[in-house]
C-alpha cells in the first residue's frame, strides 16, 4: 500500500479552506454550521470519488464505507470557535488517503469516519459518544449551545441523514490519528506519539443566581453580585484541589455569561462552565465533590440561589494493547529514536469508540504546544511521518 504525501497534503490544504479564518491557516467551522456542512458535502464527494460508500447517519456521524469487514480510521472535521486547521481534520485526511492507496492496492478494506461535533458546541464529543450509546439521543437532543440552540434543531440542519445508526459490527477496529495538542513531543524533537490512555474529563455549568441592582447606588453590604461569587469561587477550587491534585490534572473555567452584562448593572446571573481532567476516576469524583460544596458554601454566604447543569464527560480510557504494539512497531521501524508511548490529556472521539471495538491513537508533534488556536500548527514532514507510519500500522494489522 502507497500512500501519496502530495495528495494528503493538497487534501488537508483543500479542506482548511472551507470555513478559512483569513488568520494563518486558522479555520472557523464549528460543529452544523454552514461551513462544517459544506466541509461534509466535500468529504462524502470524495469518498465517492475513491469508491467508499457515503453514509450520514441520523446526528451528522459522517462515513465512507468500503465493502465488507473494514477498518475504521478518522477523527472529526467541526473546530473550535477559532480553531486550527489540523485540529481531527488530520485524522479524517488520513483515512481518505489511506483509503485511497488501498483501493489502488487492492487492500486491505479501509472505512473513514468524520464524528459530528467532537469539539462540544452542544455537549462532550456528542457524535461519538451516542454511537457509543454514553449519551441516549434523547437527552443529546435537549442539549443546548451558548446560544440557546438545540443539539435536536441543530442537526435537523443536515440533510441525506439517514435514519438508522451504522452496526459497529461491521468494524474490526478503530484508529485516529491525531495532532498532540500539547508541547511533549515538540520539545523533546520527536516524530510520533503512540498513546497508551485517555484521561478523564468531566464538564458542567454552575449558575449563580443573586440579585440585579444599580452599581452607583447599590452599597457594596448590600450586593448580591454574582461576578464576586466565580472570583471567590476560582480562589477556593485553587487552594482546595492542592491537596488533592497530581502535576497532570488540570481544570478550567473557560466560558462566563454575566447578565445582563452592563457597565451600570450589578450581575444577578453568572454562568459559567466548569471542566476538569485527571486519569484518576476516584480523583475525579473527589473534585466533583469539593467543586459542589465549594460552591454551595458561597452561594449560602451570599444569599444566593444555586444550579448546576448535568455533568458530561468520559472515563480514563485505556487504548487497545495489541493496536497499541502494531503502532509501536510501525514507529519503531520508521521514526527509531524519535517516538514515545504517551497519555493523552485531550479528550477524543476514540474513548467513546474504545467501547465498541479496539481502538489505538497515534500522535504528532504540535509545533510550540499550540491547538484551539488560529496558530495551530505541524511541520509537514511530521505529518508525512504519521500518515506513514500508519499505513504500515493498518498493512500490519490486515495480514493478520
Amino acid at each position: 500500500m502507497n500512500v501519496n504525501p502530495k495528495r494528503f497534503l493538497s487534501n488537508l490544504h483543500e479542506l482548511r479552506r472551507i470555513g478559512a479564518s483569513g488568520v494563518g491557516k486558522g479555520v472557523v467551522r464549528p460543529a452544523f454550521s454552514e461551513t462544517d456542512i459544506a466541509a461534509r458535502d466535500w468529504l462524502c464527494a470524495k469518498f465517492s470519488e475513491i469508491g467508499l460508500t457515503p453514509y450520514v447517519d441520523p446526528v451528522g456521524n459522517t462515513f465512507g464505507l468500503a465493502q465488507g469487514k473494514s477498518i475504521l480510521i478518522g477523527s472529526h472535521t467541526d473546530t473550535q470557535p477559532e480553531g486550527g486547521w489540523l485540529d481531527g481534520a488530520l485524522g479524517v485526511v488520513c483515512g481518505l488517503e489511506l483509503a485511497r492507496a488501498a483501493m489502488e492496492a487492492g487492500g486491505p478494506a479501509i472505512s473513514v469516519v468524520s464524528f459530528q461535533d467532537e469539539e462540544g458546541r452542544f455537549g462532550v464529543t456528542t457524535g461519538s459518544a451516542i454511537w457509543a450509546g454514553t449519551l441516549p439521543l434523547d437527552q443529546a437532543d435537549n442539549l443546548t449551545d451558548a446560544n440557546g440552540m438545540t443539539f435536536l434543531d441543530a442537526r435537523n440542519r443536515m440533510p441525506n441523514r439517514a435514519k438508522e445508526f451504522l452496526d459497529p459490527n461491521i468494524f474490526s477496529g478503530f484508529i485516529e490519528c491525531h495532532i498532540e495538542q500539547g508541547p511533549w513531543l515538540h520539545e523533546a524533537a520527536e516524530t510520533i506519539g503512540v498513546v497508551t490512555d485517555i484521561v478523564g474529563i468531566r464538564d458542567c455549568t454552575i449558575t449563580f443566581g443573586g440579585e440585579q441592582n444599580h452599581a452607583g447606588t447599590t452599597p457594596m453590604h448590600r450586593r448580591k453580585d454574582t461576578f464576586q461569587a466565580l472570583s471567590q469561587f476560582s480562589q477556593k477550587i485553587n487552594q482546595r484541589f492542592q491537596n488533592v491534585v497530581v502535576p497532570c490534572t488540570v481544570w478550567t473555567i473557560g466560558h462566563v455569561d454575566l447578565h445582563p452584562n452592563a457597565h451600570s448593572v450589578v450581575p444577578g446571573r453568572c454562568c459559567f462552565s466548569m471542566q476538569w481532567r485527571d486519569g484518576d476516576i476516584a480523583r475525579l469524583d473527589r473534585m466533583e465533590k469539593i467543586i459542589r460544596e465549594t460552591v454551595d458554601e458561597i452561594a449560602t454566604e451570599m444569599d444566593m440561589q444555586v444550579t448546576f447543569g448535568p455533568v458530561l464527560g468520559i472515563k480514563p480510557t485505556a487504548m487497545d494493547d495489541h493496536l497499541q504494539a502494531i503502532l509501536s512497531n510501525a514507529a519503531g521501524s520508521e521514526c527509531a529514536g524519535k517516538w514515545r508511548k504517551m497519555t493523552s490529556g485531550a479528550l477524543h472521539d476514540a474513548a467513546n469508540v474504545s467501547s465498541l471495538m479496539p481502538t489505538a491513537m497515534l500522535f504528532v508533534p504540535s509545533i510550540n504546544g499550540i491547538s484551539h488556536d488560529f496558530a495551530e500548527d505541524t511541520n509537514e514532514a511530521d505529518l508525512i511521518a504519521g500518515l506513514i507510519v500508519l499505513a504500515k500500522a493498518i498493512e500490519h494489522f490486515g495480514n493478520q
